[in-house]
């Protein structure tokens, strides 16, 4: 499949993810999370993330830079602005540092698409 079909498509998944990621997380803890907060704040990590870091990469910057940036906003957003306390932003941190991998993994074993890690070696199904 082209590039032009496949970076939407993961960035979809990525906010539905990520949405399932905040909706646990916070689990009626936080007055502020409602479902449309929830897939604004997961659509700015998400996709904004992934723009940042594939435009970056794109236009020269340092990986330093377009690897950081976005995971200080996945690490940090949410949990502020969804007031979560400390124990509810490390469910989030834990669920959100499983998240990335488990989506590439997940479209590197079933549909072969290596594009964003290629240093995983699988085969896909």
């Amino acid at each position: 499949m082209e590039e032009i079909y496949i970076f939407p498509i993961m960035m979809a998944a990525s906010v539905i993810v990520m949405f399932a990621v905040i909706w646990l997380a916070k689990w009626n803890s936080s007055p502020r999370a409602n479902v449309l907060s929830i897939l604004v704040v997961s659509a700015v990590v998400s996709v904004g993330g992934m723009v940042f870091a594939k435009y970056g990469a794109n236009f020269g910057l340092s990986w330093k830079v377009y690897y950081t940036v976005p995971a200080l906003i996945t690490v940090f957003l949410p949990p502020v602005y969804f007031r979560m306390s400390l124990f509810r932003a490390g469910i989030y941190i834990f669920l959100a540092s499983l998240s990335a991998p488990a989506i590439h993994y997940a479209f590197l074993y079933f549909l072969g698409w290596d594009q964003y890690m290629p240093f995983l070696n699988q085969l896909s199904v």
